[in-house]
């Protein structure tokens, strides 16, 4: 079985282009359910497996506690695994072809308000050049919309301040070009002209785009105590995320008449429907300020 799960994580990082992080996903699920059909279901072979062991398999981890959202991500690796399995004529049959994954309550995003956004945004201090980048990631997340582990991939290629964009990767090495607004472009502007070349030695040359103290791209750990750090500064006491600007960009725009296809597009969905759940959050907001301001409500 370890061999057929090193050729399909192969697969996933040669042929899918997978994110990094996702393949890590891939290849926790699977190796715990490997474990489990060699150590409690006694099987050798993947050929084997039927049905039922898929279904004891998810009954185990649900006697463990996990969630439904973990639940539905084993049944995704599974069944991927399996398929390529199957075109790989490694086995003769698909078990886990009438799987069905768990029902999941689909969660509303967390976003900020313009008020705690302009909070946020001003929190970092351009006294050093620690301030001068913060500032510049969080102007530029909020601008453009795009992930954590897109901003820290960037490269100074990929920055283009004249044009006004940024080029970015995302999942599945997709391209996307995102237009950036004046107040992101002066920020990015300021953070190259005097904060940038701080954290680099004279012999030590970096593309990434941002940079830790010792002169490395930074790290998606490192970005998260970032934020943590000025959430705390800003007084701000809702539960942030990395993905909080993002998901208050994408409800901004919507809430100020932007098209959703539009903001499919900058966010580097695949699918609409995963674009929609922002639609929700606005009616959500609407309902909101109904109830605090009108006086018969």
């Amino acid at each position: 079985m370890e061999d057929e799960l090193k050729d399909f994580i192969h697969y996933l990082i040669v042929e899918k282009g997978l994110a990094k992080n996702t393949i890590m996903s891939y290849e926790r699920d699977l190796k715990s359910y490997t474990k489990y059909l060699i150590n409690i279901e006694n099987l050798l072979s993947l050929n084997s497996v039927q049905r039922a062991q898929i279904i004891h398999f998810l009954g185990f981890l649900k006697d463990q506690g996990k969630s439904s959202k973990t639940l539905a991500r084993h049944v995704a690796s599974i069944r991927a695994f399996h398929q390529f399995l199957l075109r790989e004529k490694s086995v003769d049959h698909d078990p886990s072809v009438h799987i069905e994954s768990p029902q999941l309550e689909r969660s509303l995003p967390k976003v900020l308000n313009m008020q705690e956004v302009e909070t946020l945004l001003d929190s970092p201090k351009n006294t050093d050049h620690y301030g001068i980048r913060d500032k510049a990631m969080l102007e530029l997340l909020y601008a453009t919309g795009i992930r954590v582990s897109e901003l820290i991939g960037l490269n100074m290629g990929d920055v283009h301040l004249t044009m006004g964009f940024v080029r970015c990767v995302g999942k599945g090495n997709k391209e996307r070009i995102i237009p950036i607004g004046k107040a992101a472009a002066q920020a990015l502007d300021y953070y190259l002209k005097e904060g940038r070349s701080q954290f680099l030695s004279k012999k030590h040359q970096e593309e990434a785009f941002f940079l830790n103290h010792h002169g490395n791209r930074l790290t998606r750990q490192g970005f998260w105590k970032i934020l943590k750090r000025l959430t705390r500064e800003a007084g701000i006491e809702k539960e942030l995320t990395p993905h909080t600007l993002r998901h208050s960009f994408a409800t901004h725009l919507l809430e100020n008449g932007a098209d959703l296809r539009a903001v499919q597009e900058m966010l580097g969905h695949a699918d609409i429907s995963t674009t929609q759940i922002y639609t929700h959050v606005t009616k959500t907001r609407l309902k909101d300020v109904y109830t605090q301001f009108h006086p018969r409500a």
